[in-house]
């Protein structure tokens, strides 16, 4: 996989956008695995969905975290908003899938609309203090209109219709999956495309030095709203994926523990490398299946020890201490 190197003086931005753009045979390989569970791990087919929609989670993470630099320890909320939109019109008559699914990403952008006007208006811990009092508003918000969202019980009575009215969710996993995989490429390579535009090097000028922005005449704020909403839609979609493949929806879609989780998974893989977000959902999932199974009450230690790892020797994750050792074997 490659990763994003500066800009050589003898490139234009133009062209060296398009340099980044083009595919590694890293990448296809990457992606040519993603398919192996249906042959050579047909019984972890519900682990690989989760792990799908989790990297659909860290994916719309990294956008704002990783190339605009937004902390954020409430972006659960947006996640949540899906999976109840989706869990709701469900239970009121609406099954089906792909309308469903749209619905509920462009539900969860309009809300990261609206919210992006207060989160651009703070900066460094105010900002991880906005987005945290956010997520525990929306959660007890849930909690209070237990009418609609079931409360702590969970939302009850989902329909799911077939997926083009052919392909049906089976106890094995095998459409969930292949779901759930389709819609994460779709968004991988929509964010893919984003962060190698004009746009994406704006944004890498905003994490990188937000003062100096305007001075080029860039609408710095204009750019973290648009990027915000883009990662609440995509949020929102993760979210709407898990109630229309799990057919459950609970309180824990909006709790801080999934913020938190999802940004242990970018820390894993690393940040600004959108690679990064799918390899550290990856990890973390495998990891905890792993040290469940050997102990169910206090896996949570085993993945302590694997982010303090990560941290004290390679600071900018997995993947970018592969990369580092790529490109000094290049050298």
């Amino acid at each position: 996989m490659r990763v994003p190197e500066p800009a050589p003086k003898s490139l234009s931005p133009r062209d060296w956008m398009k340099r980044q753009s083009r595919w590694s045979v890293y990448e296809l390989i990457a992606w040519a695995a993603a398919i192996t569970p249906f042959f050579l791990f047909p019984t972890y087919l519900p682990l690989a969905n989760q792990i799908a929609i989790a990297a659909l989670f860290a994916l719309s993470v990294d956008l704002i975290l990783g190339y605009a630099g937004i902390v954020t320890l409430g972006h659960a909320m947006f996640f949540g908003l899906g999976a109840y939109f989706a869990g709701i019109i469900s239970v009121h008559g609406w099954g089906e899938p792909i309308t469903g699914l749209l619905m509920a990403g462009t539900f969860a952008g309009l809300v990261g609309f609206v919210s992006s006007f207060l989160i651009t208006r703070v900066q460094h811990l105010a900002l991880i203090m906005v987005t945290l009092g956010l997520g525990y508003l929306t959660l007890e918000l849930a909690n209070a209109m237990s009418w609609l969202t079931g409360g702590t019980d969970g939302l009850r009575g989902m329909n799911r219709w077939p997926i083009f009215d052919t392909f049906r969710f089976d106890l094995w996993g095998y459409t969930a999956y292949s779901y759930s995989l389709v819609v994460l490429f779709i968004c991988f390579l929509l964010s893919r495309r984003l962060v190698n535009s004009s746009f994406g090097l704006a944004l890498r000028g905003v994490r990188e030095n937000i003062k100096r922005m305007p001075a080029i005449g860039s609408d710095h704020k204009w750019h973290l709203r648009k990027i915000y909403t883009i990662s609440a839609a995509m949020a929102g979609l993760a979210g709407a994926l898990t109630a229309q493949t799990t057919n459950v929806v609970g309180m824990d879609a909006l709790s801080f523990q999934r913020s938190a989780d999802v940004v242990v998974m970018l820390i894993l893989g690393g940040t600004g490398r959108l690679y990064g977000a799918i390899l550290g959902a990856f990890i973390y999932f495998v990891a905890r299946d792993q040290l469940a199974g050997i102990n169910p009450q206090y896996w949570y230690f085993g993945i302590g020890v694997l982010l303090m790892l990560v941290v004290l020797f390679m600071p900018k994750g997995i993947l970018g201490f592969l990369a580092g050792l790529v490109e000094r074997r290049g050298k």
